[in-house]
């Protein structure tokens, strides 16, 4: 049966699975939003501190990851991106590629979760094992999409990176005030009026191998405001799309050819009985997944963020940086072919 752990809290007995963010009223949840805004929310019913199931040890991949965009289509996607920025239409867009390996039938996803903690520790670790709902996801995330403590509503966007603070370019720091206006503007829409404020501005934080610019944006809740306002709102996250939000997606749907599945989207926890939440911004995940010729691979996603001051080669070595770390635990060899 499905289990999950979140950091040191481990859930246990799924008692219910449901895809309507109407139905998180009660109960501890885990919860999957794809970046294309499907939803699975599993009900457990015994949350305690503690280890997770046992899991047999990860053994690393060999062969090639492929990737869904190539350098060169890359490259092309920034030049574009740039256009449309000349052209006034959107002014920051998140461009990312998808990395595939093939994986073993017998693999056990959650045993890569014990490299992660060691190697890779992260704010917002978690391991979702889900079977019954389809679900095999080991997540790293620096980033908070949402938490939420009784009415008050916290997001914790990132963007900017580099290998070290000295190395942060001023695109990182535009970047980091477009998004943060961006989500000030998504919460105002659930939040009461004048609550909304911005606790810390492109704050340095350092994890393994790179350093990122994070911001704090919240906002008191107005009464009777649920899960299915509070999505509709705020999803997906600014930061992982773009500015506005409306045509940075529409970008994304033009320039990439695969859908990012749980890769920028959410994932996390709610506890409805006790108005809590931490939910994560997908990034730094493998998940579990199947290809149309019913394969089981293991799936990564990658990106950057695109501005008109964007080096086409910089971004693309974005990309390899953020992924680097993790796909050299996961094992296999980094290839910039395309899916076939």
């Amino acid at each position: 049966m499905g289990w999950a752990r979140f950091g040191t809290l481990t859930a246990t007995r799924v008692s219910a699975i449901t895809h309507d963010p109407a139905d998180l009223t009660s109960g501890f949840w885990a919860v999957v939003l794809t970046f294309e805004g499907e939803l699975t929310a599993l009900r457990f019913e015994e949350v305690r501190q503690g280890a997770a199931p046992t899991t047999r040890a990860w053994k690393r991949l060999t062969g090639n990851w492929r990737s869904s965009l190539d350098r060169t289509a890359y490259l092309t996607g920034v030049a574009q991106i740039r256009e449309r920025v000349g052209a006034g239409t959107v002014y920051q867009v998140n461009l990312c590629r998808v990395l595939t390996h093939d994986l073993a039938e017998d693999a056990d996803v959650p045993g890569l979760a014990a490299l992660l903690q060691g190697e890779h520790p992260a704010p917002y670790e978690a391991t979702i094992h889900a079977p019954e709902a389809g679900l095999d996801i080991v997540c790293a995330s620096p980033e908070g999409y949402l938490e939420r403590h009784d009415s008050l509503l916290t997001s914790r966007p990132i963007k900017g990176t580099a290998t070290h603070l000295s190395r942060m370019l001023p695109k990182d720091y535009a970047e980091n005030v477009m998004i943060v206006d961006l989500v000030r503007n998504d919460i105002a829409r659930v939040c009461r009026p004048g609550t909304v404020r911005v606790d810390r501005l492109c704050a340095p934080e350092s994890h393994p191998g790179l350093v990122h610019l994070v911001s704090d944006v919240g906002g008191e809740l107005r009464p009777g405001v649920g899960w299915s306002d509070i999505l509709a709102a705020t999803f997906p996250p600014g930061s992982v799309s773009g500015a506005p939000k409306v045509t940075a997606l529409k970008a994304i749907q033009d320039l990439e050819p695969v859908p990012r599945g749980p890769y920028c989207g959410a994932l996390g926890w709610i506890d409805a009985d006790r108005g809590t939440a931490r939910l994560a911004v997908g990034i730094r995940s493998f998940w579990a997944d199947r290809e149309g010729d019913g394969r089981r691979v293991l799936r990564f996603g990658t990106g950057a963020g695109i501005t008109w001051g964007s080096d086409p080669t910089a971004e693309w070595e974005e990309t390899d940086l953020k992924a680097a770390a993790l796909i050299s635990l996961a094992g296999g060899r980094h290839s910039a072919r395309v899916d076939p």
